[in-house]
């Protein structure tokens, strides 16, 4: 403490922090102003700066924690969708997500589909099975329904299936399958083999959100986030998510002011055989880093080349990678080297990661890699060699909990032995390579930061299987490290944020549990009841509701899921939303003339006419204003 600290516009006191600023590992109250700590310390000492104006907290003796970190998370392409989605994370029986799914159909208008979009695996149902056709078909007999099942298989109804135009005469999609009956008809399970394509590309057949409701719905997805600890989040791109077109809503809502999440982003290629071009154009407009601390630039990847891209979908073998993979990769990773972006690669099998070390090996010998923090996603089967390899480069791996949902078909097709250290977390940490961890949120695993700690520590799939032997699980300091102070090498930023530091942004959360007290077995099911960004209070629940400084109006459209379930295990509909009372408000500040408060209804509407907004536009409605 000097007498330059600043006068704190926010005190927190009667907590126990957990710093994990190993020179002052603990402390019970803290400081903030200008949205970063100002004083971590004592209560005597730091409630002695408290102004006029400052506020006060007391905690209460909770434990107090760094904001959690994704390192890989879909943030962007998940927002703009995410009032349309029904989630099953962390519902645990079937009979309730079909429960929730019959609920969801009969409150969606037409042409509107009902989806769930991964986030779960069946292995996490009391029933351990996925519905039948005939199930949804009863449920839905007229309303669409697609649900997402991890990256291997995709289930329609009838209803979907006719929206999509999928018949007997649609041919096979290369690297995928429409399974069909003996007539030739497509029954409504697509697979992939291995290639997730044809899942993807019917889920963009579906209709999307007015640009308003999208920024709505982002705004939603950023406070599921922060109601779970999340502040901050490395966005890793996606198929289906072109920039700068698709970044539209993101931009905006920091423009604004409206971010709740520091997001770091990645820009990921669009165009088989185009990906130098996509690279070298991005390079020209775009600059590694511009941006702020709520939204900066991170470089390139998920997806660098098409060719390079071994999707998981432990129910099929590996795929072996085309020969032409090191020509595209080095084309591409010479451009992101002269330019100095790091990079992030998709890569799930060893045998893709060393043949992607022998490129980088090969442009490091010309252009110095040292100094980029590029680095490989996910690695499920990395090899030692291929750890030292990337340890040499200066490269680093993000690891992310996909084992917790898809654990189960691994041991299947590999063994469990071969599952004890995949990926070898411990190891890589042992050996000093630069590791983190993150979720890789919203099609495949949860976006849930608990659901991946519980496994870092215990071992575990979401269906209770025993992967890993204590000799590759963690200590709960370590693997939230491994979400916190870890992260930040992976977005350049360490020593801003990652602890409770002075100097650091002032982001912290407030578990609704002691995480390092309570039982192994109660970790996943963790809340945050106070989320803090910046030194403002973006989320509070309980005794802490009171402090909030961000309002988020209804979910919209008024159908929406969010609206009645809330996010992960449907918490919304626990503490007993009536779905017919939150049908009520659209959560805009003005009424249509046409249409009063029901927006949602008037865009969803069959009509007569291909441009539904310039339709309604002609009337003088208002819904296109909201």
């Amino acid at each position: 403490m000097t007498p330059a600290t600043p006068v704190p516009e926010l005190i927190l006191h009667g907590g126990r922090f957990t710093t994990l600023d190993r020179s002052q590992p603990e402390a019970n109250a803290v400081a903030m102003a200008d949205g970063r700590f100002v004083a971590v310390g004592s209560a005597a000492d730091v409630m002695a700066l408290a102004g006029p104006a400052t506020r006060v907290i007391d905690l209460k003796g909770q434990r107090v924690l760094p904001g959690l970190i994704d390192n890989h998370l879909h943030i962007i392409r998940g927002g703009l969708n995410y009032n349309l989605e029904l989630r099953w994370d962390g519902v645990r029986s079937l009979a309730d997500a079909m429960a929730m799914l019959k609920q969801q159909v009969a409150i969606t208008p037409a042409p509107q589909w009902v989806r769930v979009v991964g986030g779960f695996t069946e292995h996490q149902f009391a029933e351990k099975r996925l519905p039948t056709i005939d199930e949804l078909n009863a449920v839905a007999p007229d309303t669409p329904v697609f649900l997402l099942h991890l990256y291997d298989r995709a289930i329609l109804n009838g209803a979907a299936l006719r929206a999509v135009g999928y018949t007997r005469d649609t041919p096979e999609p290369p690297g995928g399958q429409i399974t069909r009956d003996g007539a030739g008809n497509p029954t409504g399970l697509l697979l992939a083999k291995p290639n997730a394509s044809i899942l993807y590309a019917t889920l963009a057949k579906g209709p999307k959100l007015p640009y308003e409701y999208q920024l709505n719905s982002t705004r939603h997805f950023m406070r599921e986030l922060n109601r779970l600890g999340v502040t901050g989040a490395i966005d890793a791109g996606g198929g289906f998510q072109n920039y700068p077109d698709d970044y539209a809503v993101i931009e905006q809502l920091a423009r604004e002011n409206q971010l709740t999440i520091r997001l770091a982003y990645n820009l990921f290629t669009q165009k088989p055989k185009q990906e130098k071009d996509d690279f070298l154009n991005w390079a020209r407009s775009s600059r590694y880093k511009q941006g702020d601390d709520y939204f900066r630039h991170n470089g390139a990847g998920e997806m660098l080349v098409f060719s390079a891209a071994d999707f998981e979908d432990f129910r099929q073998p590996r795929p072996d990678m085309p020969p032409q993979m090191e020509g595209d990769l080095e084309e591409v990773v010479r451009v992101l080297a002269e330019n100095r972006w790091p990079w992030r690669m998709h890569a799930t099998y060893d045998e893709t990661i060393s043949r992607a070390l022998d490129v980088f090996e090969k442009v490091n010998r010309d252009i110095p890699l040292q100094g980029l923090n590029w680095f490989f996603d996910h690695a499920e089967t990395i090899s030692e060699r291929s750890i030292d390899r990337i340890a040499a480069l200066g490269g680093g791996v993000a690891v992310q909990h996909r084992m917790a949902y898809q654990g189960e078909y691994f041991v299947e097709r590999y063994g469990a032995a071969a599952a004890q250290a995949t990926p070898p977390v411990k190891r890589m940490l042992e050996k000093g390579l630069r590791t983190s961890a993150g979720t890789d949120a919203t099609r495949v695993a949860s976006y849930n930061p608990w659901v991946s700690l519980s496994w870092l520590v215990t071992g575990k799939t979401v269906g209770g299987l025993s992967m890993y032997p204590r000799s590759n699980c963690l200590d709960r300091e370590t693997a939230l490290r491994m979400w916190t102070e870890h992260v930040t090498w992976f977005s350049n930023e360490v020593g801003k944020k990652g602890q409770i530091k002075v100097g650091q942004l002032a982001d912290l959360i407030v578990p609704d549990r002691d995480f390092f007290a309570c039982p192994e077995a109660d970790i996943a099911d963790t809340t945050s009841v106070l989320t803090i960004v910046g030194g403002r209070v973006v989320y509070g629940s309980g005794g802490f509701s009171q402090y909030e400084e961000v309002t988020v109006p209804p979910a919209m459209p008024e159908w929406s899921p969010v609206r009645v379930y809330g996010g992960y295990a449907g918490w919304a509909q626990q503490r007993g939303a009536s779905p017919v009372a939150e049908r009520v408000a659209c959560g805009c500040d003005h009424a249509c003339g046409v249409h009063g408060h029901q927006h949602a209804t008037a865009w969803s509407s069959r009509l007569p006419v291909s441009d539904l907004k310039s339709f309604w536009g002609a009337l003088g409605c208002a819904c296109w204003a909201v």
